[in-house]
């Protein structure tokens, strides 16, 4: 990711001279955590890296399974996403929105959003639609 920022601020013809890194952000690191289990009794496990300010990340749901036999011959239920991508940016000092996405299949395109904060030596996850888990990340 780093090659890639790089990369952008110099078409951009911002790039730092040589020698000097890109500027940081007090909450830059790798974060992990996980939530609770909000309204759909699935807690996320979360893995967030940010880079300059800039999120990407992941929250995977490990209650999440594939097909299973349906020995009732009823309609089998939808099933629910068991991983979404983070990205946005970060706002250090106050709070911040993130856009989650979901890897499901097909047309069935589900997105979400977070909110987030940095708590003294944390950051705290919240969702603002669907399942409203709340988690505390920690590096």
């Amino acid at each position: 990711m780093k090659r890639i920022l790089l990369l952008a601020l110099a078409i951009a013809g911002t790039a730092p001279a040589a020698g000097q890194s890109a500027p940081t952000s007090a909450i830059d690191g790798e974060w992990r955590g996980r939530s609770d289990g909000g309204s759909c009794n699935a807690p996320l496990d979360f893995v967030i890296t940010i880079e300059s300010g800039f999120v990407d990340g992941s929250a995977y749901d490990s209650t999440a399974h594939g097909p299973v036999p349906n020995l009732k011959k009823a309609p089998a239920p939808a099933p629910t996403p068991g991983l979404w991508q983070i990205h946005g940016v970060a706002k250090p000092g106050g709070s911040f929105s993130l856009v989650t996405v979901a890897s499901v299949k097909a047309a069935d395109r589900r997105q979400g959003k977070l909110t987030a904060r940095s708590e003294g030596a944390s950051l705290v996850i919240s969702e603002t639609t669907g399942c409203r888990r709340t988690a505390r990340l920690s590096r």
